[in-house]
């Protein structure tokens, strides 16, 4: 702890307290009738025209000039505004209202609510929960990534996918966190449904630029999601029935109101449903399932402790039996977290939280082989695993001095575990058996600082740096990462903003399929592979009404050291040679032979209209944007455009609260189409095999031009929903329909060439495109108590 104050007195020695007598408050802010700690809370005092924010735990702290009489607004979205006038206290706690659904338009006054204009963060979005689950979606699972892709800045994958490409990043450039853990496969069914249950989830905010310098480790967005803590004041559930999953959500008291519990379940069904119509012979199906839970127990105002965790299953089998053979398989891949969090208030002033934290992906391929010939059995068993584990600890310190200032520093060390690949091999026809693993063994450290200072009303400032580490074999990495953030203030609610930010990034996922399959694989920098780097700057404008905002940015960013498989390279050569030696194996690194880095650039601007509160609410994005690559070793050098580039992308998000009894909502997105690599023309050679098994061999060669220079068809869709609820005496129900693709539209999935057609001149091939999902509907119920 020393150190930390010694840092912060060291890099804040300006702080200058003034000769006015202060008084503080301080307390944590809960929603009433849960206990739930709420962060983001708005307080502000407005004859003074100051106030914060509570942090992500509930806490507030706000120095102020004594006076007399202290008048204190506490709000936030969603919950009915307590005004509270003070005498002499220290410390206030507060319960927020919920507000329901309120068919009388809400009245926001200036200063009373958290605004867009009113904090120096730019580049950043939350969205309600609430709104998470009015809004229509495939199948009726409520995807919170998905609902993300709606945002501006947010280009969305393949039909269907949860995929995020965020201002150019890839996947793995996205730094997803929940309750503190970093979550690496964040999909289910290849990628059509994230793994996030939003019945469990509290909160979630897109940071997609001008980063403080707590954030790390990814070059181009931070996804913070909170579970749930469990409710405080009595036991209550939720759940829902829908097409192809169901899932449970029960909550409660523990220890006198002391303590509570979360814990939420889901699973698909759909191979119980076929089981019974499959041939005996031939078995196969599909399922996942997501588990959360959290524990947390307060032992008074200054200690508070947290326990959470998250694990999910994707599973894929199949076995057939045919004559004296049988063959079975399959693909399975999971995600597993868990976070102890450790709150200690040592002041008024001064916050900390220190958390221990555990993170594991695994994916693994399976597949076995029995024969029986001539009362001889032979047996061949393929296993071939890809892992990345994580132990962290980090400890986080806020101190607010003043009403100029609020400190933030903290320190984190993480130790990674890397298996790109481990192959075991076994056949007992030639006597085989292999086993071979190459785990990589790193170190990843950061300690960061910052200060948002208010050096005058209008301004305020974020600046802070951040210093990352990384140590791997045998090689140091250390980069400074220097923030800074400002907003001015001007009449009318208006707010001019800018930022700069420098982003290191010293993991990296080696995709060859750009849908999220979980081949996917996870590596680390090494002494062969430099981090990657971006560094961004922003402008923009902000504005507030009544109930609503409105936000315009431009963005530059450029990256280096962007990883991509070299032409024909794939997964499937990483798991080296069979003949490799047992003096190599243990070092075999064919990943790193597979791969080429290189840099890439994007620019363009974002409007954003949001609504959160209101009988209607919702929200318009647009986004114009540029996004290219350049790589030594693809394109013959040249640049290309990304394959998520798109030049627009629009989207349209309404939902209505017809009555307390229904609720309407809609989607409408529009964008331009992704940029392939299709050949532009094909002819037929004839040779020497190159298997040299046969005389004479000809093949059709595809001769290729520009990298990703075709275009698809432009993307937009239309989803709608009706939410039909009843109030019951001891619990609520709701059912829901909904449209995904209202008036159908094949959008294209991908395209392929049809050599079906023969002419006397030759093959007429023909350009098609294959359209993944048209109209769907779907009906879901679900209940709470």
């Amino acid at each position: 702890m020393r150190p930390v104050l010694v840092l912060f007195g060291i890099l804040f020695c300006t702080i200058s307290y003034g000769q006015t007598v202060r008084r503080t408050l301080s307390g944590y802010v809960r929603e009433n009738g849960s206990g739930e700690l709420l962060p983001g809370v708005t307080v502000y005092v407005p004859h003074l025209k100051a106030g914060t924010t509570t942090n992500r735990y509930g806490f507030y702290s706000i120095t102020l000039p004594r006076t007399d009489t202290l008048v204190v607004t506490f709000s936030s979205v969603g919950f009915r505004t307590q005004v509270y006038s003070l005498a002499g206290q220290s410390e206030l706690n507060v319960s927020l209202e919920a507000a329901g659904q309120d068919l009388n338009e809400v009245v926001v006054t200036a200063g009373a609510s958290p605004g867009v204009s009113e904090t120096v963060q730019m580049s950043s979005v939350s969205v309600p929960i609430q709104q998470v689950r009015e809004i229509p979606a495939l199948l009726g699972e409520k995807d919170v990534l998905k609902v993300l892709q709606l945002l501006p800045g947010v280009q969305k994958g393949s039909e269907g996918n949860s995929g995020l490409y965020i201002r150019g990043g890839g996947p793995d450039q996205n730094l997803i966190i929940l309750d503190d853990a970093p979550v690496y496969n964040t999909f289910h069914l290849f990628g059509f449904f994230s793994l996030f249950n939003g019945d469990a989830l509290k909160s979630v905010e897109l940071v997609k630029g001008g980063f403080p310098a707590r954030y790390g480790g990814r070059l181009s967005s931070v996804i913070e999601m909170q579970m749930k803590e469990g409710n405080k004041e009595g036991f209550h559930g939720e759940g829902g029935v829908g097409v192809i999953s169901s899932r449970l959500v029960l909550e409660g008291p523990l220890a006198g109101k002391k303590s509570s519990f979360i814990i939420s379940g889901r699973r698909t069904y759909a191979d119980l449903l076929i089981r019974p119509f499959l041939p005996k012979e031939n078995k196969g199906g599909y399922y996942f399932y997501d588990l959360n839970a959290k524990l947390n127990y307060d032992f008074g105002r200054k200690n508070k402790l947290y326990l959470s965790g998250y694990f999910g299953q994707d599973r894929f089998s199949f076995s057939s039996e045919i004559g004296q053979g049988k063959q079975s398989g399959g693909l399975n891949w999971g995600n597993a977290t868990g976070s102890l969090r450790w709150n200690h208030l040592f002041s008024g002033k001064l916050f900390a939280n220190t958390s221990a934290i555990f993170s594991h992906y695994k994916f693994g391929v399976n597949a076995n082989s029995f024969q029986t010939f001539n009362a001889t059995t032979t047996e061949y068993r393929l296993l071939y695993q890809s892992a990345i584990r994580d132990f962290s600890l980090r400890t986080d310190f806020d101190w607010m001095p003043s009403p100029d200032h609020t400190l933030k520093a903290g320190a984190a060390l993480t130790y990674h575990r890397f298996t790109p690949s481990a192959v075991t091999v076994e056949n007992t026809l030639i006597s085989q058996a292999l086993s071979r693993s190459n785990p990589i063994d790193s170190y990843e450290g950061g300690v960061y600082a910052e200060d948002t200072w208010h050096p005058f009303p209008a301004l305020r400032v974020n600046a802070g740096v951040r210093l990352s580490y990384f140590l791997t074999d045998g090689k140091q990495y250390s980069r400074p990462e220097p923030r800074l953030a400002a907003s001015y203030s001007l009449p009318g609610r208006w707010a001019v903003k800018g930022s700069f930010a420098t982003m290191n990034q010293y993991i990296h996922l080696l995709s060859s399929s750009g849908i999220g399959l979980p081949t996917d694989l996870w590596v680390p920098t090494t002494n062969r592979i430099a981090p990657q780097q971006s560094r961004q700057v922003a402008l923009g404008v902000a504005k507030d009404y009544r109930t609503f905002s409105v936000t315009l940015e431009g963005f530059y960013k450029k990256m280096d050291g962007i990883l991509a498989y070299r032409e024909g390279s794939s997964f499937l050569l990483n798991t080296g040679t069979i003949e490799a030696t047992a003096e190599n194996r243990s070092n075999d690194r064919s990943w790193e032979e597979q791969i080429t880095t290189g840099q890439g650039w994007s620019y363009g601007a974002e409007w954003l209209l949001q609504k959160k509160i209101g009988r209607f609410s919702g929200w318009i994005g647009y986004t114009l944007s540029w996004i290219q690559n350049q790589f030594d070793e693809l394109n013959g050098g040249k640049k290309f455009w990304a394959r998520y580039d798109r030049r627009h992308d629009l989207s349209v998000v309404g939902i209505y609260h017809l009555s307390p009894k229904i609720t309407l909502s809609g989607t409408w997105v529009y964008g331009t189409g992704q940029a392939l690599t299709l050949p532009q023309a094909s002819y037929t050679v004839a040779g020497p095999s190159p298997t040299g098994i046969d005389p004479l061999f000809k093949g059709r060669v595809y001769d290729y031009e520009e990298r990703n220079s075709f275009r698809a068809a432009p993307y937009h869709r239309l989803d709608l929903s009706v939410q039909l609820h009843k109030k019951f005496r001891r619990y609520e129900r709701t059912w829901e329909l909904s449209l995904y693709n209202a008036y159908s539209r094949k959008n294209p999935f991908f395209y392929y060439f049809d050599d079906s057609e023969n002419t006397e001149a030759g093959i007429n091939r023909k350009l098609k495109k294959l359209s993944l999902f048209p109209i769907i509907p779907s009906v879901s119920w679900s209940f709470k108590f």
